[in-house]
């Protein structure tokens, strides 16, 4: 986990943002999920987006082959698989139960994860632009 100082970024200060490869259809379907069960905690972001892009600088993460996803929460910024549990905690249903797979070290998690984000444009393709929000979800996008 990272820290950023509110005054450097200014997703730092929201309480719960994830930013995602807005050309990734693997991603775009994951953000549906999402909000089809977040019960409106999260809002979303691009990586590709200029603030995604300065989020990216900031915390020295590549700004074009995005190798993950991020989560912040109130300043702290997840990645990876961590990020992964960390929503699923906050969905409805049965998701938090995932949350236990935190116990498993992050680097075999993260194993599993990097495999899939390495072929997730094989597995479900790429669109040639970033995600629109539909005019129901603009206010979930920062």
């Amino acid at each position: 986990m990272t820290s950023i100082d509110p005054s450097t970024h200014e997703w730092a200060g929201l309480e719960r943002v994830i930013v995602f490869d807005g050309i990734c259809n693997w991603c775009n379907a994951w953000v549906d999920f999402t909000m089809a069960r977040d019960r409106g905690r999260f809002r979303f972001a691009t990586l590709q987006s200029d603030k995604g892009q300065q989020l990216l600088r900031l915390l020295d993460l590549p700004a074009q082959e995005f190798e993950t996803f991020l989560v912040l929460e109130r300043g702290h910024v997840y990645t990876k698989s961590t990020a992964a549990l960390r929503i699923a905690r906050q969905l409805s249903g049965c998701w938090p139960l995932l949350y236990g797979c935190i116990l498993v070290p992050r680097p075999l998690r993260d194993i599993l994860y990097d495999s899939v984000a390495r072929h997730r444009y094989r597995f479900m393709g790429k669109s040639e632009t970033c995600r629109i929000p539909t005019a129901e979800e603009r206010s979930r996008f920062v």
